[in-house]
């Protein structure tokens, strides 16, 4: 076998590096996912409604809030906005606002869904954690998840509810108020011009 002259060396040096970086082109194409991280808190007052994961409790205390004060809402919004790189929901529904006096957060929480579609994402999964002294949660637990699925467009087991008291420690123990935190994981819509636009780009 004749030995190769420079030419033909340098010719199978180019082939090789086309195909190391042919073969690491498709590991590039896979969309990661986003995460947000939301919170939200509300001081407890009589003669209010408490609402939670766009359902009625009965309890004989609810949120002193501009909106609906939907805490558990509040702060998935939160974590959806977050994930998108979008403004919180403070920019978004200020409590100056008259528009959103009383504002039902069911409806906020589909024009959240909405933006983060039009930005490019949607929901994956989220986990929503309650932190409530009184009442137990526990019985609308399923209720919940029903309605935050419902919201979101995804399957229920898409939907992580947890809740817990306080044992009587701090604000939320002495009833005074409640806290929420919620995650969201978020992915490129396929059907978005944006996710084919980065794709070719990838590509090239």
């Amino acid at each position: 076998m004749r030995p190769l002259s420079r030419g033909e060396q340098e010719r199978q040096r180019k082939r090789a590096r086309a195909g190391r970086t042919s073969r690491a082109r498709p590991s590039a194409r896979v969309a990661v996912p986003r995460v947000g991280f939301g919170y939200d808190v509300h001081r407890l007052v009589p003669g209010r409604r408490l609402r939670l994961c766009g359902v009625d409790v009965p309890s004989p205390v609810g949120p002193l809030a501009h909106s609906d004060g939907d805490c558990a809402l509040h702060a998935l919004m939160d974590a959806i906005l977050g994930a998108c790189g979008l403004p919180d929901i403070g920019q978004l529904f200020p409590n100056t606002d008259a528009r959103f006096a009383g504002a039902d957060s069911r409806r906020l929480l589909a024009e959240v869904v909405e933006r983060a579609r039009r930005a490019g994402y949607r929901v994956s999964s989220v986990d929503v954690f309650l932190l409530v002294e009184r009442p137990r949660l526990s019985p609308h637990l399923a209720a919940m998840r029903a309605v935050l699925a419902g919201c979101l467009r995804v399957s229920p087991d898409a939907v992580g509810l947890q809740a817990t008291s306080g044992e009587g420690l701090g604000f939320v123990g002495r009833g005074e108020g409640l806290a929420a935190w919620a995650v969201a994981v978020m992915t490129a819509d396929e059907a978005h011009p944006r996710s084919h636009r980065t794709k070719k780009g990838i590509g090239t």
